[in-house]
């Protein structure tokens, strides 16, 4: 099994075009063509953590946060980025991160914090824009569900909890073969009418490459006629942050004690307590204050995330409570999440859970 056997299953988890476009996620080092020997999973990809790797015989680290976030102009050891680097190019050890395609997804990062936290009735908070497209075609009749059935194999037609979907129009199509083309349906140098049906299919972005080969292979047409158009939609399956309610009601206190337990801290910065009940609850993992609006719009009694400013504990406007738990502590189980997937989908092979302590702040 090689390093891309073991990315290709993480993508089908957290497609990496689901990413945000400031982020740096996938292999960052290493040659993904290397026979894996075993897979060490951490939040962060520090030296101690390479070090670990090394000891468990592990040749791929997966992490959360890229160690790689900007551009690398010189790799020397002058800080602990080019150190881990080095060291992981020295061992043979392959570095690879999910990082916000794991956060924009419903069962990632989010969706953890919900299930821990008992939130039920879920849905994405900020949905992501620009991830559904269209696809639009012309299929003679006779060729229609022979080329439908492998286009939603593909992955297309899928809205929601729905499948198969598509819209057709019947019309005629017209062309005129070359002397070059070799025509499956009409005659070189003459004008061919033939009964086609446009066929529409919304599809997404990830699964494009695949659509594209599945309409290509089995379409009867030497040239097939398409387009793709990007939609405005936004996609309600994919996006920052999840909104959903407790099974019952809580005080303010009980519920500050409770996320305290579930979420092993000893400290929670919150906003001012307003006296109200508890039920409607919207976490983003991370840095999310800059979804304290789209929380407030969806009617959050609080709001969980991490670091908030100063002055941005004033946007919760006596309208909700905020409750900055901290950056690690809000994604402190996104390393077993990926464990217990990786493995479901391959069990016999060595997954560890990394041991090493990478949150970088201490309470005293």
């Amino acid at each position: 099994m090689t390093i891309n056997t073991i990315t290709q299953i993480l993508e089908d988890f957290a497609p990496l075009g689901y990413a945000e476009d400031f982020d740096n996620v996938g292999l960052l080092v290493g040659d993904s063509s290397t026979q894996l020997t075993g897979i060490l999973v951490t939040l962060d990809t520090l030296e101690n953590v390479v070090d670990e790797a090394i000891a468990k015989k592990c040749n791929l680290i997966v992490s959360f946060h890229p160690i790689i976030f900007g551009g690398l102009k010189k790799i020397t050891g002058r800080n602990y980025v080019e150190r881990v680097v080095i060291k992981a190019i020295q061992n043979n050890i392959a570095i690879y991160s999910m990082h916000t395609a794991l956060d924009n997804v419903g069962h990632g990062v989010n969706g953890k914090i919900c299930e821990v936290l008992g939130i039920t009735e879920t849905k994405i908070l900020i949905p992501q824009k620009n991830t559904l497209k269209k696809l639009t075609t012309y299929i003679p009749i006779a060729n229609v569900e022979e080329v439908k059935k492998a286009l939603f194999n593909a992955g297309a037609g899928e809205i929601g909890n729905y499948s198969n979907c598509s819209f057709s129009t019947e019309g005629k199509g017209t062309y005129k073969a070359n002397d070059k083309a070799n025509p499956v349906m009409g005659t070189v140098g003459e004008t061919h009418t033939e009964k086609e049906i446009m066929l529409t299919c919304v599809f997404d972005k990830n699964t494009e490459h695949a659509i594209i080969k599945s309409l290509i292979a089995t379409h009867p047409y030497e040239e097939v006629a398409y387009d793709i158009q990007t939609l405005d939609n936004t996609n309600q399956y994919i996006g920052m942050g999840m909104i959903g309610e407790l099974k019952k009601e809580v005080t303010e206190t009980e519920f500050l004690n409770h996320l305290k337990l579930k979420m092993n801290t000893s400290v929670v910065r919150h906003s001012k307590l307003l006296d109200k009940p508890i039920k409607k609850v919207a976490v983003l993992g991370g840095s999310g204050a800059f979804a304290i609006g789209a929380a407030k719009a969806a009617g959050a009694d609080v709001f969980i995330t991490a670091d908030i400013k100063y002055h941005q504990f004033y946007k919760a406007e006596n309208q909700m409570v905020l409750a900055d738990i901290g950056h690690f502590e809000t994604e402190q189980f996104t390393k077993n999440l990926l464990v217990d997937y990786l493995t479901k989908k391959i069990p016999n092979f060595a997954i560890h859970l990394s041991e090493s302590i990478t949150n970088p702040i201490n309470y005293f």
